[in-house]
């Protein structure tokens, strides 16, 4: 049978338990809300780190063109074969025959982030981006051809 000593300590040990969470609620119920208005401030208060992996997308030369050559190590290194390249053989004129990218089909919807193939690139001709908005209501504008314009483009948040 509890004594009353017991009882009161009891009684006692749940009031500072009490109060100590209610401390603790009233100190969170005075900060400041951090809640960020996403789309509308995306451009001001959005933060997104450099290493963020978005989506692939080539990089170009001083020209404007595709830095790949068609070697095909991204698409050899990709674990679950996102990369598809189409490639024509052309001669140079100087009479060599060499490979010259026609096309770059990139699964976006089934690409793994892993950075492989920017790491097999041996011209650094691809690279991710910070793009992170990428849903869509049709699985089919998932998958890219990143030699046309609109679809290696990117928003890089920063």
């Amino acid at each position: 049978m509890a004594t009353f000593k017991e009882y009161f300590r009891g009684w006692a040990t749940g009031l500072k338990s009490l109060a100590t969470g209610m401390g603790t609620s009233m100190k969170v119920f005075r900060q400041k809300p951090v809640t960020e208005e996403y789309p509308e401030n995306r451009h001001t208060t959005l933060h997104i780190p450099e290493r963020h992996r978005g989506r692939l997308r080539l990089v170009t030369d001083e020209n404007g063109q595709p830095r790949c050559i068609a070697c095909g190590l991204c698409q050899m290194n990709c674990p679950n074969g996102t990369i598809q390249i189409e490639a024509d053989t052309v001669e140079t004129p100087e009479g060599r025959k060499r490979k010259q990218l026609k096309a770059y089909h990139y699964d976006l919807g089934s690409c793994l982030y892993c950075q492989l193939c920017v790491e097999a690139c041996p011209h650094g001709a691809i690279e991710f981006s910070n793009d992170f908005e990428n849903a869509v209501f049709e699985r089919d504008r998932l998958r890219l051809d990143l030699t046309k314009p609109e679809d290696n483009r990117c928003h890089d948040w920063k």
